[in-house]
């Protein structure tokens, strides 16, 4: 948790991101689009490049997205992304 602090106090969001060309969106597009649309403040805590910083694990579909191809990996209509941080305070 605490990632929802960055997009508002929105846990959840229902989106509709345009493929890139050839019909194909890949994950470093949608988290860029994320970036850019969603976050609210202090992208940089979300984003590193056209990746996730590290701390934050990623699901597609209830998987690991390092089972797939990672930032490369393909997405289909309807598939369930979440982004998940595992860094806390102490």
């Amino acid at each position: 948790g605490g990632l929802e602090l960055l997009f508002g106090g929105v846990k959840s969001h229902k989106v509709s991101v345009p493929p890139e060309r050839g019909g194909v969106l890949k994950m470093k597009t949608l988290i860029c689009w994320i970036r850019d649309k969603l976050c609210q403040e202090r992208p940089e805590m979300f984003t590193q490049g056209s990746t996730v910083r590290p701390g934050i694990l990623v699901l597609i579909n209830d998987a690991d997205w390092e089972l797939a191809e990672g930032a490369e990996s393909a997405l289909e209509d309807g598939d369930e992304v979440s982004f998940i941080s595992t860094l806390h305070g102490g």
